[in-house]
C-alpha cells in the first residue's frame, strides 16, 4: 500500500475556537491507483492534500508514506520525502517566469543533487513524454495554459515520484484544454503512475476509476468515481 492514514484528525485554533477540518479519515491508496479526493469548499480535501502531501501533519491519526511513517519525520525529513517520493502539479502551474521549460522542469533535480548531464536528460525526457519536445527552450510567458500545466507534470515526472499529487490541476484551463490535461492522466494511469487529484468538480472526479468524497471533515463516499463523484453515499 502506498498511502495509508488512519483515523486522521487536523484541528486548528482560529479566534479561541476549535475549528475540525479533518476528522478522523481513514483513506488506503494502492500503488498505481487513480484517485480523486472531491468535496465542496469547506468540505477538508485542501487539508487532507496537504496531509498527503507531507505539506502538513495530522492532529490526531497515523499516516505512512510507501513505508515511511510521516508522523515521527523532522521538518528535513519532510522536506526530502517530499522531494523524493511526492510530484506536485499545481493549479496555477508555480513555474519561474524567467526560466526556460527545460529548466523548469530540472528543478527539483537540482534540489535532489543529481548530476547536470542526467538532470539535462532526465528533463527532456519528461517534456517528450508530455508532447513539448518542440517547447523545450520557450519560457511560461510563451507558452499556452496547457502548455504550462504540460510543463508543470514533466516537472513532477522527472523526479521519477512514487505518487502524482495534482491540485486542481483543470481549474485554469478551458474546457477543451482541460479534457486534454485529463488525457494525459489518463495515459500516465495506463502507464502504471500512482495519482491522486483534488477537485470540486464532480465531472472530473467522475473520469477517475475511483473518487473519496468528503464532507465536514468525513469520508462520505469511497467507490467507483462515477458513483462517488456526485455525491452517492455508500461507503
Amino acid at each position: 500500500m502506498l498511502i495509508e492514514l488512519t483515523d486522521i484528525a487536523r484541528e486548528y485554533v482560529v479566534g479561541g475556537e476549535t475549528v475540525r477540518a479533518l476528522a478522523g479519515v481513514t483513506v488506503h491508496v494502492g500503488k498505481g491507483e487513480w484517485v480523486a479526493i472531491v468535496g465542496q469548499s469547506g468540505s477538508g480535501k485542501s487539508t487532507l492534500m496537504n496531509v498527503i502531501g507531507c505539506l502538513d501533519t495530522p492532529t490526531r491519526g497515523t499516516y505512512r508514506l510507501n513505508g515511511h511513517d510521516v508522523a515521527r519525520l523532522s521538518d528535513d525529513e519532510l522536506a526530502d520525502i517530499r522531494n523524493r517520493e511526492i510530484g506536485f502539479i499545481f493549479q496555477n502551474f508555480q513555474l519561474l517566469p524567467r526560466e526556460t521549460a527545460l529548466a523548469n522542469v530540472e528543478l527539483p533535480l537540482v534540489y535532489r543533487g543529481v548530476p547536470a548531464r542526467e538532470r539535462r536528460a532526465r528533463a527532456v525526457a519528461a517534456l517528450e513524454q508530455v508532447k513539448l519536445a518542440n517547447r523545450m527552450t520557450h519560457k511560461p510567458t510563451e507558452l499556452s495554459g496547457g502548455q504550462r500545466q504540460r510543463v508543470a507534470i514533466a516537472r513532477a515526472l522527472a523526479a521519477e515520484p512514487s505518487l502524482l499529487l495534482a491540485d486542481e490541476p483543470t481549474g485554469n484551463l478551458d474546457s477543451a484544454t482541460g479534457e486534454d490535461i485529463v488525457r494525459l492522466f489518463e495515459q500516465l494511469h495506463g502507464q502504471g503512475h500512482t495519482i491522486v487529484l483534488v477537485t470540486h468538480e464532480p465531472k472530473l472526479a467522475a473520469r477517475c476509476p475511483r473518487a473519496v468524497r468528503l464532507s465536514d471533515g468525513r469520508v462520505v463516499g469511497d467507490g467507483p468515481g462515477a458513483q462517488v463523484a456526485f455525491g452517492d453515499p455508500r461507503p
